[in-house]
Parts: structure tokens; sequence; C-alpha cells
């Protein structure tokens, strides 16, 4: 079938939109009639070609309505209402212990930009796209998904808003409520006041955190920080000494900490800023050949855990329903994280997110 898609072209700064041909759904596939997209840093990495070849269909947030679905599909039906994540196999050790995030094919169903038996779904008239990504390439009107990556959206919940829960609201909030399984009444230290961090503090108030600090350059950020359960905020620019800042609020160092920036010098002052036994969740993506941080004798004897953490450590059949719910609760107002932009605005969205105008996109397709 015909549809639109946003390009990454080797060379190009920004995404071209370009008429394309995808597949008709294979027996284990489905088709999904896209209503929005998030837009994920992961996005504009995979954009320079760092994850999938080029050209490429990107995006992994998508939500929308299925139109059609292959014959071995059971989980879906056309007309049900879906949020895509990342895709895994669900039959290897790991998935079937409900650590899809650790899936043995993680990247080949994620990263590899077609499908396992080498085919692309995806194609213009002068070549064939990078597609699949993470089960999805979700830059397009209409994408190709799979029952492991599709979670039903139920009524009361907004369907153009629900793709970042698949991914960086997911990472986010299930870092905390998941991976590091914070305490009621624990001390926490997120790094970056974006949309995993804001995610992180929304499920450290659904822990009952007692202390939640949020380290973010902009005023604007900050204060959706505390308006979403922050109970302190760290200009780094005003307090440039992290340690002497975190211990300010916590003399005893923070039972967690949790880092979206990948700034290698930031987790390095992190370590100092640990409380003993306190554990360190790293989700942001630092530069190729980084060291770990900190000292091996000073986190042996004070017995610190550094853990790396892929999309909250969580099962999506579980964790984004359970998002859903406390969302339908007003325990988890995702919501005021998103700023809309039509689909073909993709690359103005991307400099206003850059620039610090807005936390999270979406991208809204026409109609929708």
């Amino acid at each position: 079938m015909d549809i639109t898609v946003a390009v990454a072209r080797e060379g190009q700064a920004d995404f071209s939109i370009e008429r394309a041909t995808l597949d008709d759904p294979r027996a284990d596939e489905i088709l999904v009639k896209l209503v929005a997209v998030g837009l994920c840093h992961t996005d504009i990495v995979a954009q320079t070609g760092a994850i999938a070849p080029l050209p490429a269909v990107l995006g992994h947030e998508g939500s929308g309505i299925v139109e059609k679905v292959g014959s071995a599909v059971k989980k879906v039906k056309p007309g049900d209402r879906v949020g895509i994540t990342f895709r895994s196999c669900g039959t290897c050790d790991w998935c079937q212990r409900g650590e899809a995030p650790y899936c043995l094919t993680m990247p080949l169903l994620n990263y590899a930009g077609m499908r396992p038996d080498g085919t692309k779904a995806i194609r213009t008239a002068r070549e064939p796209l990078s597609s699949n990504f993470f089960g999805q390439s979700s830059f397009a009107t209409y994408c190709l998904a799979y029952e492991r990556n599709c979670v039903k959206v139920p009524d009361g919940v907004p369907l153009e808003l629900v793709g970042p829960l698949g991914c960086g609201v997911q990472t986010g909030a299930g870092g905390i409520m998941r991976s590091l399984a914070c305490r009621k009444g624990s001390s926490l230290l997120i790094l970056g006041g974006g949309a995993v961090g804001l995610s992180a503090v929304m499920g450290a108030k659904v822990q009952g955190c007692g202390t939640i600090i949020v380290v973010e350059p902009h005023a604007a950020r900050r204060a959706l920080a505390m308006e979403l359960g922050a109970t302190h905020t760290i200009d780094p620019s005003a307090s440039p000494d992290l340690p002497a800042a975190v211990k300010a609020i916590a003399p005893v160092g923070v039972d967690y900490a949790f880092d979206t920036t990948g700034i290698p010098p930031l987790q390095e002052a992190t370590m100092t800023c640990l409380a003993p036994h306190a554990t360190f969740g790293i989700v942001g993506i630092a530069p190729p050949g980084t060291k770990f941080p900190g000292d091996l004798m000073t986190a042996m004897t004070f017995g610190h855990s550094i853990k790396g953490i892929i999309e909250g450590d969580s099962d999506p059949d579980v964790f984004i329903p359970q998002m859903m719910a406390l969302y339908r609760k007003g325990q988890f107002p995702f919501d005021k994280l998103i700023t809309t932009y039509p689909f073909t605005e993709i690359n103005r969205a991307i400099a206003e997110q850059h620039a610090g105008q807005c936390v999270k996109v979406v991208l809204v397709m026409d109609g929708a």
C-alpha cells in the first residue's frame, strides 16, 4: 500500500517527507494505521546511521488503530486501539522470565533495519528503505508491527498520546518502579529533566520516595519536575559542585541515583553523592569508550552498585497497562510532558525540542 514516511538519508541533516510502498502484513504481522508517534532521542541517534543502515524509516513510539492482521495473529483484531513498543522474541529464557529488554534477538528484531529473513517492508520507487525499526518504523502513516510489541489501549486513555509509553516514558518510570524498585521513603537523585527524567519523577512519586532531587539546567523543566512530585531541583549552572548541592539536601547521600544524560563527568560526580549500599541506575547513552564511573575500592567499601537499564527493565504487556491504569486514576500524568506537532513538521519539532522549548514531542498524523 502507498504510505507517507519520514526518511533519514546519509549526509542529510533533516528528515525528508516522501511517498513509499509498505508490504501487506505477513502471517505474523499487524498493519497499524498510525494516529501519532513519539519522537525519542534514540531516533535522533539513529538518524546519523549509528544504529540501522540508511536510508531508513525510523520511529518507535507509535500508536494507532489495527487495520489488518496476518493469519497467525490472535492478540489483536482490526479496529483495536494499540500502542507499539520494542519487539522481542517471546521464546528465549529472558523473555520467558519477563525480561524482554534483554531478549537474545533484541538487536536483530529492533536495530537491523529489516526482517530476520533479510527483507525490507518499505520501499520507494528507487530503492528499499531500512524498516522494522523496533519492530515498527512508525515515522509513517502506516506500519507493520507484531503481537509482542502491540499493547491494547483502553477507553479513557488518549490514543494520540500513548506512543511514548512504549519507550521514553517506560524507560524512566520503569527504571524507578521496576529496575531500581525504589523503596518507600527513600532518597533519589535524577540526572536530567527531559522526558525520561520526568517520567522517573512520576515513577518515584508512585513509589512513595521521600526525597526526589532533579538536576536540570532548564528552569521550565525544573518547575515541571516540582509539579510532578520532585521535592528539590538543582540548576547545575548555579550549583556546579554536584556532591555539595546533593549533600546539602541529603547529608549522607542518596539511596538511589538515575542518570538519563550520558554525560561522563556528571556520572563520575554522582558516585560521590551515594549513601552506603546505594544503587546507581544508568539509561543515558555515554560516548563510546566511556569508563565505568567512580573508584572500584570506594564502591566495594560502601557496597555501591552500578546498574545498566534497558527500557526500564519492563515487560511491556505488564508495565504499559499499569502506567495507563495509573494515568486513569490521576496518578501518572504523563500527558503533561507532551507537545504535539503535525507529522510533516518533524524537523521543526526536533529543533524546538533540542532548544528546550518542549519536553516530549508527539507527531500527529493528518486527520488524527
